[in-house]
């Protein structure tokens, strides 16, 4: 048992190996020859990925934007970890499964297409950014770039260090949808000085969904000698990318949105030369140390969670990025497609494939956000937020790979009933 504790999720004997390999791969080898384009409206090939959700059939839930619920054998393997913890907590946490850390930290390396010497496991998005933004060595004066629609919890990370240290920090407004690289790389540009030491970029914005141009924002930025932090925690797991390819420095995420990992679960990227002079968030016996676990010294942690990550990467795995990716962008379309022509109705988000892919803003006329949100639960059960945020007034639509067609089809007829029925 001991063994095949520590072996986890990336033995042979895996929950996933033992619960949903052969359906997968079966319902694979049926698809073997068509595209991701074409695998993307294959229902009954997705009916397959459906199965393995255990999500609340009186609700449809298009919020995954906030946090995607775990397939079943993600929620087995926390259970199983959970209950091997309490058989001894100090002995079978630090003994056993903590000997499962380096393989999965391995694993998410190869997911995210760099040294596993680069990869910190932490708790989510927050944690890792705000270990970046708190971490740097900045100077009273030294001013920071990031804009009005990045998540407020790195503003307000950014204002504190302002308020307490000095630092200037600047946000460029931007408009979504956008569906030009050049007006979003020039506004970055034209806030840039002497002075600019980072620039803070969100790779999908959580608000409407817009992919933004990291890699030529981080083109822009070192060709100035500064440094690029990136926020991808609704990129992860969701999109087809290598976290190298985006040119940044920094990067942070949430595995509990499009990775399906287990809820309080994420992970942090730092180039390998700038670890060294980052300073961890909480505290570490050589802060200046350039191994990546100075990060993780945080106390007693969730083994169980931190474990079951690796079924969530075992289950993304088996569908594969590219086909996974097409396929929620096809959900993305298949809905908004259907209402953006209606009287009244108004995307906030890009239909072409380079600037959205998961998320997607709504607006009726008439009709508050949160007031459409709740008539939504209300009279359909469809749950989503309204957001009212800077320059965004929205609903957010968010599917998943285990979103129905047929239940976007109620959110479509829902749309068209509300959009359609005569305001008060």
């Amino acid at each position: 048992m001991q063994a095949g504790m520590a072996a986890g999720a990336f033995s042979m004997n895996s929950l996933f190996n033992r619960s949903y390999a052969a359906a997968i791969e079966k319902a694979n080898n049926k698809v073997q020859q068509s595209s991701a384009g074409e695998v993307a409206g294959d229902e009954d090939y997705w009916s397959v990925i459906q199965q393995a959700y255990t999500v609340d059939p009186n609700i449809i839930n298009l919020n995954n934007g906030g946090v995607s619920p775990a397939p079943k054998v993600v929620q087995d393997a926390l259970d199983t970890y959970n209950k091997v913890c309490n058989m001894g907590p100090s002995y079978f946490m630090w003994n056993i499964l903590d000997q499962g850390r380096e393989p999965l930290r391995q694993k998410l390396a190869l997911l995210a297409g760099c040294s596993a010497e680069e990869i910190a496991i932490n708790r989510n998005a927050t944690e890792a950014l705000t270990t970046i933004i708190y971490g740097l060595n900045l100077q009273a004066g030294d001013e920071v770039i990031g804009t009005m629609l990045d998540y407020p919890n790195m503003i307000n990370a950014w204002k504190q260090r302002q308020a307490r240290e000095g630092i200037v920090y600047k946000q460029v407004s931007l408009d979504h949808p956008i569906e030009d690289d050049d007006i979003i790389v020039n506004a970055y540009a034209k806030a840039i000085t002497s002075k600019t030491k980072i620039i803070h970029v969100t790779h999908m914005v959580n608000w409407v969904g817009q992919i933004m141009p990291v890699k030529k924002i981080a083109d822009l930025a070192h060709s100035k000698g500064i440094e690029v932090v990136c926020d991808g925690a609704h990129s992860f797991g969701l999109m087809n990318f290598k976290i190298p390819e985006l040119g940044c420095d920094y990067f942070g995420t949430s595995l509990h949105k499009f990775l399906s990992a287990p809820i309080g679960s994420g992970l942090l990227w730092i180039k390998k030369d700038k670890i060294e002079k980052l300073w961890p968030l909480m505290c570490n016996d050589n802060p200046h140390s350039d191994n990546i676990r100075k990060f993780e010294t945080i106390g007693t942690r969730s083994f169980a969670i931190e474990q079951a990550i690796g079924e969530a990467i075992n289950f993304h795995n088996a569908i594969g990025a590219v086909r996974k990716e097409e396929r929620i962008r096809y959900l993305k379309d298949y809905w908004a497609t259907r209402v953006k022509d209606l009287p009244g109705v108004h995307l906030h988000t890009s239909l072409k494939p380079a600037y959205a892919c998961a998320i997607c803003g709504i607006s009726i006329d008439g009709v508050q956000p949160v007031e459409l949100s709740t008539k939504l639960f209300t009279d359909y059960k469809i749950h989503v937020v309204g957001i009212v945020w800077e320059t965004v007034s929205c609903v957010r639509v968010t599917p998943h790979v285990y979103t129905l067609t047929s239940d976007l089809d109620k959110l479509v007829t829902a749309i068209t009933e509300i959009a359609t029925t005569p305001k008060k």
